[in-house]
């Protein structure tokens, strides 16, 4: 069963080469990536997460909000286990799926099927699910004989619906997104949303950053509203919108 439960979690950054910057020679503090400090060393450090602390159960549905830099996207990394925290415990049980890079590891040179395998694979999706589900792919991606091409001749809407329609290919217990995907004109949108929200619906957990209102409103059970690295709130989508907002 897909949990994810935070208890004291720190990610700390170390900067290396700070020593020879004037920002050694200035107070450090809160800053809009988080808190900056020094280690026992001496060492620059940012203070992305510090005392993260909640519990998502199933069928939870949770927005992330917060100035930029307030640790979103560090929280997403923590959460999709590409981080690990420098202090506290993160325990996530589940499948995990990310749509917060879809665009990694397409390559340039290769055509539009070879990066369907090549991105299915940095996904985990074996070849043979790939296969089955290759015609249905190429149809949903409108791009025709262009995806026998490199995608290198491809336009930037182009790429966008081949890196959507093979990201979201995934089968996830627990679904990470930064901001809603937005991708094609109005026809292909309709259609890419509903996609989207059947992804969405077969995932026991969501968890997404966003600076859309509505969309933490329309989508959200539960939202952790934070600043500077820290969580200033749990609450209720309602509840948290109206103040943050």
């Amino acid at each position: 069963m897909a949990s994810i439960s935070l208890n004291n979690v720190y990610v700390d950054i170390p900067i290396y080469n700070s020593q020879t910057r004037s920002l050694k020679k200035k107070v450090l503090g809160l800053a809009t990536g988080g808190g900056i400090g020094l280690s026992e060393k001496g060492q620059t450090l940012v203070h992305s997460l510090s005392n993260i602390s909640f519990e998502i159960q199933p069928n939870e549905r949770v927005g992330l909000v917060g100035h930029n830099g307030a640790g979103k996207s560090t929280l997403l990394r923590v959460l999709g286990k590409v981080y690990e925290p420098t202090s506290g415990k993160a325990n996530i049980q589940g499948k995990i799926g990310s749509l917060i890079s879809i665009s990694l590891g397409i390559d340039q040179e290769a055509t539009g099927i070879e990066n369907i395998y090549l991105r299915a694979a940095l996904l985990g999706i074996p070849k043979h699910q790939v296969d089955k589900e290759l015609d249905s792919l190429i149809e949903f991606s409108e791009l025709g004989d262009f995806i026998y091409m490199p995608v290198r001749t491809y336009s930037t809407g182009m790429h966008m619906r081949l890196a959507f329609a093979v990201s979201t290919m995934i089968r996830p217990d627990i679904l990470l997104m930064d901001e809603w995907l937005s991708v094609g004109d109005k026809g292909f949108k309709e259609k890419a949303e509903n996609r989207l929200n059947a992804l969405i619906e077969n995932s026991s957990i969501l968890v997404i950053a966003s600076h859309s209102r509505s969309l933490i409103e329309r989508c959200c059970t539960k939202v952790i509203w934070l600043e500077h690295g820290k969580i200033k709130k749990i609450g209720k989508p309602k509840e948290i919108c109206s103040e943050y907002f």
